[in-house]
């Protein structure tokens, strides 16, 4: 045998030996932990944005002698919000988290350092009144939050362990917020890519992370008597469906076709914005703030709703929207669509947080107004509507398809199968989209990349 032959690698290990194995259970407690700290500190920084919002948009006002919060409120506050946010990017570590403009980013760790920066520019752009949501944040946050309780526990943890307890850690984090363990670790394995033999070794801890710190935040609600409403979706109420017909099939086709082109618009928007950003931050996110705040007095001043309808991620507004529906007009609607799409892609370049539940409430608005339409109920229209707008951003189908079913269990089991096709419809026509403007910048490229050789000649 020759002594230059490559020494054979290791085999690789079996995850069910591993399942069985008793570091493995001490694995689980581990998770379990870091369940709860994740949890109570996911509970505390929600409910201190929650507190902020109030005291900001409502209580502040009438401290200063306004006897009603006035029209150009938004302003200095979205200001503010945005030089917050631009100090914690360009002067913390990890940027403030990742750009939403590019969707959500489950995979990876978030190292310590970080965490200041994430959880400053997130807290300035959930309290101040941008349009983004807080799951983005959490996740990193979980993550983080999860490798300094192991450091802390093994300065010498090799990185397999920092992995599973850092997705553990995104698990339990995600979980206070979609009101469910079991839609957590749906949206965590799609949007991460998780997958194969190996994936148990994650899930089983994540599933008892995200257990162990719903129970302790749900219990933390009852023990402190504070609504979680504001910050955790719940189902919404809606008639029970009962019969499937072809004119609604139709009309669900049409509005997926619909949300993907809604939803492509703003995103490409918000990504030539980003780049404009990212060179002068300090500049453009206040500039950004600004224009937030422009859009939601405008829908303010021209329809009988206030601003808050365009201002916030819109989870808290998600049920208003639907029980008082009879309350908005088509002209409403049509309006909250143009100024809290606008206002969500110039958040999405600069601020922080994450893109769900802006794309729930605008799904669910574009889906109330698709009602109108013949023999298309409302339950069905907006449960369609959310699904085809989540999937047309996040591209997570599944998610969309089960997040979606979960918020509007109350219409019936038959509400799913269109959901299902809107969201595939919303979906396909995204990548049709993404695709035919990648060919086009591909063919726009090909002339300068042919001129390169020959000025080089020159």
């Amino acid at each position: 045998m020759s002594d230059d032959a490559e020494p054979q690698a290791p085999p690789a290990p079996d995850p069910t030996a591993l399942l069985r194995s008793r570091s493995f259970v001490v694995l689980l407690v581990f998770s379990a932990l870091i369940g709860i700290i994740v949890s109570l500190i996911s509970w505390g920084f929600l409910e201190l944005v929650h507190q902020t919002q109030i005291g900001v948009f409502r209580d502040l006002p009438d401290r200063l002698g306004f006897s009603d919060v006035p029209w150009w409120w938004p302003l200095p506050v979205l200001f503010v919000a945005g030089v917050i946010v631009a100090a914690a990017i360009v002067y913390l570590p990890g940027t403030g988290g990742h750009v939403p403009a590019h969707g959500l980013q489950a995979g990876g760790t978030t190292e310590p350092a970080w965490l200041p920066g994430i959880a400053l520019a997130a807290f300035a752009t959930l309290a101040l009144g941008a349009v983004l949501g807080p799951e983005a944040p959490l996740i990193a946050i979980g993550s983080g939050l999860a490798i300094v309780t192991v450091k802390l526990a093994r300065r010498d943890a090799p990185p397999q362990l920092l992995i599973v307890l850092s997705a553990a850690g995104s698990f339990a984090a995600i979980s206070v917020v979609l009101g469910s363990p079991i839609v957590a670790a749906v949206l965590i394995i799609e949007a991460s890519g998780l997958g194969g033999a190996m994936l148990p070794l994650i899930l089983i801890p994540g599933l008892i992370a995200a257990g162990i710190g719903s129970l302790v935040f749900f219990g933390m609600a009852a023990f402190t008597g504070l609504s979680t409403s504001a910050y955790s979706l719940v189902p919404l109420q809606f008639a029970p469906f009962t019969q499937i017909t072809w004119e609604e099939i139709g009309w669900t086709i049409l509005l997926g076709f619909a949300a993907a082109g809604v939803t492509f618009v703003v995103r490409q928007l918000a990504l030539a914005s980003e780049g404009v950003v990212a060179k002068r931050p300090l500049v453009w996110i206040p500039v950004a703030g600004i224009l937030v705040a422009v859009a939601a007095i405008v829908f303010e001043q021209s329809t009988t709703h206030g601003a808050e309808e365009v201002l916030f991620s819109g989870q808290d507004q998600l049920p208003g929207l639907v029980s008082g529906a009879s309350t908005w007009s088509l002209g409403a609607l049509a309006l909250v669509l143009l100024f809290k799409g606008l206002a969500w892609s110039v958040s999405l370049a600069g601020f922080r947080g994450g893109p769900t539940f802006p794309a729930l409430f605008l799904g669910a608005a574009g889906g109330l107004a698709a009602s109108h339409l013949p023999a298309f109920p409302q339950s069905v229209a907006i449960a369609v509507g959310m699904g085809a707008m989540l999937a047309a951003f996040l591209k997570l189908p599944l998610t969309a398809v089960i997040l979606s079913a979960a918020l509007t269990i109350s219409a019936g089991a038959k509400t799913v199968p269109l959901i299902i096709v809107g969201v595939v419809v919303a979906y396909l026509s995204t990548l049709a989209l993404e695709g035919v403007l990648g060919s086009r910048r591909d063919a726009a490229s090909e002339p300068a990349a042919v001129a390169e050789p020959a000025a080089a000649d020159a």
